[in-house]
Formats: C-alpha cells, sequence, structure tokens
C-alpha cells in the first residue's frame, strides 16, 4: 500500500480537527450560478457578479462570524474573487479565522442503465484543480453524490450505492494526495413517503459501502470528513418524526457504520427548515453524546435562508442581515454543544423536490 507523505498527513489532519473544533461548523455559502439565482430570485435581486460579489462579502464581514464557524465551502467563482474594494474573499475568511474550502464536484448525470438514478461528474482534471484551489487558499472539498429512495422499487440500487462510494473514495483519495481534506457527502434525498425506519436501513447500506471503498483507497479517516443527511422519515410521509427520534436513528446509524477514527460528522440539513436543523442537531449531541466523531453543521440553506431574506438585495439592509446571520450561527455552535435552547428567528420549510444546486 502506498502511504500519504507524513507531512501532508499532519497537514490534513490538523486541518480537520481544526474545521472540527467544539462548538464550530461549516457555512456552506458554494451555490452555483444557477442555484444562488434561484435564491437571488425568490429576494427579488438580480443575479449578476456584483450582486453575487456583495452577497457573499455580506456574509464573511459579519463580525464574530469565526466564533462559530471554522470553515466556508466556496463556489469556484468565489474562491479567486475580489470584494469590491479589491480584498480577495478568501482573506476576509481567513481575517476570521475561517478556513476556505472548495466545492469541487462539477453536478448529476443520468447513470446509464439505470431507473433515473444519478451519478456524479468531475473527476477528470481533478488533480489539478486541487493544485490550483489550495495555491488560492482552499484547504479543505466537499463533492456531492446524490441518492435516491423509494421502498416499492428499491432504491438506491446497488448500481447507484456502488457509484457513490467509488466516485467519493476516488475523490478523497485525489484531495487527499494534494493536500485537501475531503468531505465526503452521499446525500439520500428526502424525497418520498418511506418512514423513518426505512431510511435508517438505507442509510445504514450506503455508509457501509461508502466506508468500505474509502478503506480500499487508503484513504486516511483522520484527514477526512462526513456529510450525510439526518435520518428523517421522507418529506411526503405523514408520519412525523421528534427530535430525539431522529436524533437516536441517525447516531445509532453512524455507530453502526462509520470507523472512529473519522474526525467529525458535518451534517447537511436536506432541507429542514433553519429551526429543525438546529433543534436535530441539539438532541443528536445532548441526548447521544459524546460520540467517537464530533457531530455539527455544514449547513447552506440552513443558515442563509433567512439572512437572504433579510437583505433583500439592499446596502441599508446589510446590518440586519449580519446579525440575523449570526444569531443562526450561534444557534447552530450551540447545537454542536447541545446546549441549543430553541426560539431563534427561522425560515419556514426550505424542502425542494430533486433538489439539485
Amino acid at each position: 500500500m502506498v502511504k500519504i507523505d507524513q507531512a501532508i498527513a499532519k497537514e490534513l489532519v490538523e486541518s480537520a480537527e481544526y474545521i472540527c473544533a467544539p462548538g464550530k461548523g461549516i457555512l456552506a455559502a458554494d451555490e452555483s450560478t444557477g442555484t444562488i439565482k434561484k435564491r437571488f430570485d425568490a429576494i427579488g435581486v438580480e443575479n449578476t457578479l456584483d450582486n453575487r460579489a456583495d452577497y457573499r462579502e455580506l456574509l464573511f464581514t459579519t463580525k464574530g462570524l469565526g466564533e462559530y464557524i471554522s470553515g466556508a465551502i466556496l463556489f469556484e467563482e468565489t474562491l479567486f474573487q475580489k470584494t469590491s474594494k479589491g480584498e480577495m474573499m478568501v482573506d476576509l475568511l481567513k481575517g476570521q479565522g475561517i478556513l476556505p474550502g472548495i466545492k469541487v464536484d462539477k453536478g448529476l448525470v443520468p447513470l446509464p442503465l439505470s431507473d433515473g438514478e444519478t451519478a456524479t461528474t468531475g473527476l477528470d482534471g481533478l488533480g489539478q484543480r486541487c493544485k490550483e484551489y489550495y495555491a488560492a487558499g482552499a484547504r479543505f472539498a466537499k463533492w456531492r453524490a446524490v441518492l435516491q429512495i423509494d421502498a416499492k422499487t428499491h432504491k438506491p440500487s446497488n448500481l447507484s450505492i456502488m457509484e457513490t462510494a467509488h466516485g467519493l473514495a476516488r475523490y478523497a483519495a485525489i484531495c487527499q494526495e494534494n493536500k485537501l481534506v475531503p468531505i465526503i457527502e452521499p446525500e439520500i434525498l428526502t424525497d418520498g413517503n418511506h418512514d423513518i425506519e426505512y431510511c435508517a436501513e438505507v442509510t445504514e447500506k450506503v455508509l457501509a459501502a461508502v466506508f468500505k471503498a474509502c478503506s480500499d483507497h487508503h484513504i486516511l479517516l483522520e484527514g477526512a470528513l462526513l456529510k450525510p443527511n439526518m435520518v428523517t422519515e421522507g418529506a411526503e410521509c405523514k408520519t412525523k418524526s421528534s427530535s430525539e427520534d431522529i436524533a437516536y436513528y441517525t447516531v445509532r446509524t453512524l455507530k453502526r457504520t462509520v470507523p472512529p477514527a473519522l474526525v467529525g460528522v458535518t451534517f447537511l440539513s436536506g432541507g429542514q427548515s433553519e429551526e429543525e436543523a438546529s433543534v436535530n442537531l441539539n438532541a443528536m449531541n445532548k441526548l447521544f453524546g459524546p460520540t467517537p466523531w464530533k457531530l455539527t453543521f455544514s449547513y447552506g440553506r440552513a443558515l442563509q435562508a433567512s439572512t437572504q431574506a433579510a437583505w433583500g438585495g439592499k446596502p441599508e439592509n446589510v446590518d440586519k442581515a449580519k446579525a440575523v446571520l449570526l444569531a443562526r450561527a450561534k444557534a447552530n455552535s450551540e447545537a454542536q454543544l447541545g446546549k441549543y435552547a430553541g426560539g431563534v428567528q427561522s425560515a419556514g420549510s426550505l424542502y425542494e423536490k430533486k433538489y439539485v444546486y
């Protein structure tokens, strides 16, 4: 087996542990140009390069954000982008003690000879891109794989699970070779009417396959992070689970599948409301911690929805939007410690069927 260079391994471990520091998590601000357009359309803001820069500058200049956020995932445009004053976006983050990260996948394509399932693209040329991203300041990366869940049609298929596991492991190996901590994201969509028990069964099967593939590809788990869905019922299921049930099934699934060597689990919100994402994370840490890995957050919509609504593209609303972002970040920081009491201002449901970005 070819082992990773010791100096690179040390840096990967340090970066992963930094991201998972107590009371901290990740701001996922890696929306593609098309996805940010949907967000801007909802608040009446034109999707221009300048408006995107203004919005990201708003996020990254929020005073005190680094108290609760340890890493920020960026879209490629943002990694190389400057503010209106000529400052690099990555320098704004570094000034707050926030590690810059980068979304490296190239989106989804149909998985051939499958029943509408998908594969993630972007492995071609990834090594060279990782070198460029590292030179620009990125210290971790994210790759999103998507799996459908349907008890009637037996989704995800074994083919989809194998494709997901292999692609994530290949990506992770390329990232680690180039000094970027890989965030491994096998997202099982919440579309459907399945119950929480079926989601637990499927999530367990997927994570077991992913970590088997990571072992096959010699991934340094101490220098990697997992970004899974929480175990919940489907969005169309009539029986709604409590935060305690979600915490129980999620932590049980992780304990059955995730090696203790892994540094942290940085959950995606998966269409939950901002408040639901915080409350469910809090329940895991309060009721079932401590665990072998840090249980924290890597939220996009669940950190930004209220902030975007408060901003509305108006310069006079910037301070108000920053205050909203800081409150939501603090709520998730407290949830990571199992100390969130609830009640912070929250946007409603963020669920989008067949969510892509």
